[in-house]
């Protein structure tokens, strides 16, 4: 798609409404071997990457999801030590963000398309802090589609983060049972699964499938929930997945005590934000009737 400097730039997400971005400056656009990416700059959210006309991250509020997604599992967990695996994340910020807690011996990023590694090294170099994240020699980059890589892989994690796009395209197989079902056969006992699922009050269906899928391979499922400007229409629902229904009901002493020992700051999480995020509305919790 060809777009001159100014012009508007419209999400096809929905097809009966959407968002605009004013266009500032083309910085990439090329259809890759997945998909169709394009990076641009917008005067409010800096620079904004889509992918087949999804938003899918920009660098003003891109801290709110990752740091989300990242700390949510991680302090709730609290003695994931071996192996995380991140399917998805390629601009980075998902890896920049599991790299702060130090005691994580081992990172597996799965990233189905090579290409979007390589953009958002020049492209979005605050996402993944110029590249550096990508040197962590805890890292292991598979280039491999994430619903083979969890089928097939004998490894065992302690947390999976599924930071995948909409269930269309090359995110459809990342919302399937049977994605699930490997993702429980891969992780260690205690282990936490969180996954991207939309936003509930306009992909609420979206949710309702997730959670079906979830409970025939989890003891534990539920959402948690931040709202996102650049996710437009509400709050951003993340799923929760785990045999360990005690690491969703921690106290936030513990909470907050796992954050001071961690030594770092966020910019969007606190051990208060993590405990309250799973207090959903009340007409998701019909919908889901947890």
């Amino acid at each position: 798609m060809s777009m001159s400097q100014k012009e508007r730039w419209h999400e096809t997400l929905h097809s009966d409404f959407g968002q605009y971005f004013s266009v500032e400056k083309v910085l990439f656009n090329q259809k890759t071997e997945h998909q169709e990416l394009v990076i641009f700059q917008n005067t409010e959210f800096g620079r904004v990457m889509a992918l087949d006309g999804v938003v899918q991250t920009t660098e003003r509020d891109e801290f709110i999801y990752h740091e989300m997604m990242a700390h949510v599992p991680l302090f709730a967990h609290g003695n994931a030590k071996k192996k995380v695996l991140i399917i998805g994340g390629g601009d980075g910020a998902m890896l920049r963000e599991v790299c702060r807690h130090t005691t994580v011996e081992q990172i597996v990023m799965v990233e189905i398309d090579r290409g979007v590694v390589e953009f958002c090294k020049e492209f979005l170099p605050k996402h993944n802090r110029e590249g550096k994240v990508y040197q962590d020699p805890r890292l292991k980059l598979v280039i491999d589609d994430g619903a083979h890589f969890v089928e097939h892989t004998k490894e065992k994690f302690d947390i999976i983060i599924s930071d995948c796009t909409d269930p269309i395209g090359p995110g459809e197989n990342l919302f399937k049972s049977e994605f699930y079902q490997s993702c429980a056969n891969c992780l260690n006992p205690g282990g936490i699964l969180v996954a991207q699922n939309g936003v509930c009050f306009l992909q609420q269906q979206e949710v309702i499938e997730s959670n079906k899928k979830l409970k025939k391979h989890f003891r534990d499922v539920s959402f948690y929930q931040a709202a996102i400007p650049s996710y437009y229409g509400g709050i951003m629902t993340f799923a929760w997945a785990t045999n360990n229904s005690d690491l969703r009901q921690l106290d936030l002493t513990v909470l907050k005590d796992r954050f001071k020992e961690a030594q770092f700051s966020c910019r969007y999480y606190n051990p208060a934000i993590h405990l309250n995020s799973f207090a959903l509305p009340q007409y998701l919790l019909e919908a889901l009737a947890l």
